[in-house]
């Protein structure tokens, strides 16, 4: 996608640094100002899906809960269905649930164990990789149901953290990333 003087679309400018959150240390990245853009959101939408078009894709799996802002959206323009990894407790049904580490802690994912397919070609999409584990996590939910991982599409990677080196050890599949931060 292009910005009206036909030139890439510039979205580092519109992620907004907040230093010490949510602890102290941290910098996080917000993206509510590139997804509020005018063009923003669309831009990022369009750019990675163009990037995944013709691969087959048949589901896109999103983290909670910013993994759905930009998941959901890829998968109605991929015509795939969607599918969110949620926090334990959030899910009605019997799921699947996979722990791992974050920057600065850990946690857990679930998905409803019908969500997925032995013969869904999953793209995993979040808003942010880090250090990987999140979209570790994620891909696993998505192995445990039979599902063939395609690739892995993000908004920011914190490339300082060398989550590609994580991710790529269990997957060898693409990683895609708009914005690299190093």
């Amino acid at each position: 996608m292009a910005d009206q003087q036909d030139r890439p679309f510039a979205y580092e400018h519109l992620v907004i640094d907040i230093p010490d959150y949510p602890e102290p240390g941290v910098i996080f990245k917000d993206i509510t100002p590139l997804i509020s853009n005018e063009h923003g959101l669309s831009a990022c939408v369009d750019t990675m899906v163009d990037h995944f078009l013709g691969m087959g894709i048949n589901k896109v799996v999103g983290s909670e809960a910013r993994g759905f802002l930009i998941g959901a959206p890829v998968a109605y323009r991929l015509g795939a269905g969607f599918v969110p990894a949620r926090k334990p407790g959030k899910l009605p049904r019997e799921v699947y649930s996979q722990r791992y580490a974050l920057e600065y802690g850990t946690d857990e994912l679930q998905i409803h164990k019908d969500a997925l397919k032995p013969t869904d070609r999953v793209l995993i999409v979040d808003d942010l990789v880090a250090t990987g584990g999140t979209a570790v996590a994620t891909a696993k939910l998505a192995e445990q149901s039979g599902a063939q991982i395609m690739g892995f599409s993000f908004i920011l990677e914190l490339d300082y953290l060398h989550p590609r080196e994580v991710i790529s050890k269990e997957f060898p599949q693409e990683i895609f990333s708009l914005i690299k931060v190093h």
